[in-house]
């Protein structure tokens, strides 16, 4: 299935601001095809990732507990 990213529902974390650097989402097509959509808001019109929903729940999971640090 081909998933035309100009097409999706994009989000991002709250916490991102306005800085532009920000990860975002397509939660819709995630509960439509359990494919999460992840894309860099720098570059709307770039590529975006396919991540199953499952390993995408369980990055965030991660990210809540403080796996992962900013360096």
């Amino acid at each position: 299935m081909t998933i035309d990213p100009q097409t999706l529902i994009w989000c991002k974390s709250s916490y991102s601001g306005n800085g532009g650097s920000c990860v975002e989402w397509a939660p819709t097509q995630a509960t439509i095809t359990g494919i999460v959509p992840v894309r860099d808001s720098k570059d709307p019109n770039g590529p975006a990732l396919s991540v199953p929903s499952r390993s995408f729940a369980e990055f965030i999971v991660g990210v809540r507990g403080g796996a992962f640090t900013a360096t």
